[in-house]
């Protein structure tokens, strides 16, 4: 592949504009969106503490980690972050029966492993000398 970057810039640009938009979205809703999830998990196992401060902070991470992969900072570091953001969505979203919900956050971390995979194998053939 000729031009990694500018291919990989593109692979990326889904996942990063889908976290990007769902943290500004909520944003400035900021108050009724945690106060949703509360509402929405009512029936979990998970403590309505924990929900509201986690619906609290969850549009300023994705925002976060949206930007950061939009820009190509630190890109392992953002797919993990990103992979481990799913895992406790898809928790959160299993412990409701969300199994909608529980897909597309699979879809995401599907595709963050698969960026993953394709910046760490590129990434290591171009350091090995032949």
């Amino acid at each position: 592949m000729k031009d990694f970057k500018t291919t990989f810039f593109f692979m990326r640009l889904p996942l990063a504009i889908s976290l990007l938009g769902h943290g500004l979205v909520r944003l400035p809703k900021l108050t009724s969106f945690a106060e949703g999830m509360v509402s929405s998990m009512e029936s979990s196992i998970l403590p309505g503490g924990l929900i509201l401060a986690f619906g609290f902070i969850l549009p300023f991470i994705e925002a976060v980690l949206g930007l950061l992969l939009l820009l190509g900072y630190q890109t392992r570091y953002i797919l993990y972050g990103a992979l481990a953001l799913m895992g406790i969505l898809i928790l959160g979203s299993s412990t409701i029966e969300n199994w909608g919900a529980v897909q597309a956050q699979l879809f995401h971390g599907i595709y963050a492993v698969a960026l993953y995979w394709f910046w760490e194998n590129k990434r290591s053939n171009t350091t090995t000398v032949v």
